[in-house]
């Protein structure tokens, strides 16, 4: 998206309960989303940048903690080593070499083993920054591939050919997310390269994840938090994903979506996958710094949260300021756009 917007819709629901036992939901957009009147009739939203993401489930609480509380035989692993994480802050679109070797030099010392890369908006510039990546980090890390879309499915199958050298693991959203056949073509195309195909973070219910699956469509599988509406819908496509397995490897980033996902994922691998192999939860270093329970990374992975509730809780002072239209922030933004 070229021009994002993280302006979001935070919600507070109150109960009656001694303790004062509260619920918290976030929506956010990107874009064009937040300014839909959906009181009209319906109209066609395509050329918005726009990222629409569904309501969580909330289930905060206020005014008690809770320890962590996890059974299984893989409890050690998590308490001790954490989830994997990869990130993705190295090599977006439009930064210059100097600083996709400066960030990903940082990234090497902070511990980091896998890296993505976003690509398809230039073939000779996706080969240079490829190339640049996967030097600096060597053959045995890894490196993962982001399209967001942006080809149809020849195209995608052709241009991976061409970075195919660089032995990426996956090729992320290559097409359209709605085309389930056309992953499984090039699922199918790129098998003999040693290429996945990975998507998922704009599938917006179970029925669509059925269909990829089923298809072969794709090797990563990648959940939003938000996207699916909530922790049901996300432990259904979880489970789906045990019995066709193909590992999940979830989108993050965002207003909140790592503090979120880190449920999802540690539960997926307690009660449900058993298994680290081939998996990793990405990570974007953005925007916790104004939630009250923010995502912990140490050694490049999730630690498991042992603050009770789904860590959606906004800091007080945070949601004051940015409140609209009379937030410090917004008062700043429009009082600049006048002048």
């Amino acid at each position: 998206h070229t021009d994002p917007d993280y302006s979001a819709a935070y919600v507070i629901i109150e109960t009656d309960a001694k303790d004062g036992l509260k619920g918290y939901g976030i929506t956010f957009t990107l874009g064009k989303g937040t300014e839909v009147d959906w009181s009209r009739k319906r109209r066609s939203t395509f050329g918005y940048s726009s990222h629409f993401e569904c309501f969580v489930g909330f289930v905060g609480q206020a005014g008690r903690k809770a320890p962590l509380e996890i059974t299984c035989r893989h409890e050690k692993q998590m308490l001790e080593h954490g989830y994997p994480a990869y990130t993705t802050s190295c090599a977006w679109l439009g930064y210059s070499d100097q600083q996709l070797k400066q960030l990903c030099s940082e990234a090497l010392k902070e511990g980091w083993t896998r890296f993505k890369v976003k690509v398809g908006a230039d073939l000779e510039d996706d080969i240079r920054r490829c190339r640049i990546i996967r030097d600096m980090i060597g053959p045995e890390k890894t490196l993962m591939v982001d399209a967001n879309q942006r080809w149809d499915v020849p195209e995608a199958v052709e241009w991976m050919l061409k970075l195919a050298e660089f032995k990426p693991l996956w090729i992320e959203e290559p097409t359209s997310p709605d085309d389930i056949l056309g992953h499984a073509t090039i699922s199918k195309a790129l098998a003999p390269l040693g290429i996945g195909v990975a998507t998922g973070e704009q599938c917006h219910n179970r029925v669509i994840f059925k269909q990829l699956l089923q298809a072969g469509a794709l090797q990563f599988l990648q959940i939003d938090s938000c996207r699916l509406g909530s922790v049901n819908e996300n432990l259904s496509v979880l489970l789906m994903a045990k019995k066709f397995q193909i590992p999940v490897c979830p989108h993050a980033g965002g207003v909140g979506l790592c503090e979120l996902v880190q449920h999802l994922i540690i539960f997926d691998y307690i009660s449900i996958s058993g298994s680290l192999e081939n998996r990793m939860c990405e990570y974007v270093d953005h925007l916790h710094e104004h939630f009250k329970y923010p995502v912990v990374i140490k050694k490049a992975s999730y630690m498991p949260p042992k603050d009770a509730g789904y860590s959606t809780e906004m800091k007080e002072e945070s949601v004051k300021e940015h409140q609209f239209p009379e937030g410090k922030i917004w008062q700043k933004l429009m009082a600049a756009q006048k002048n």
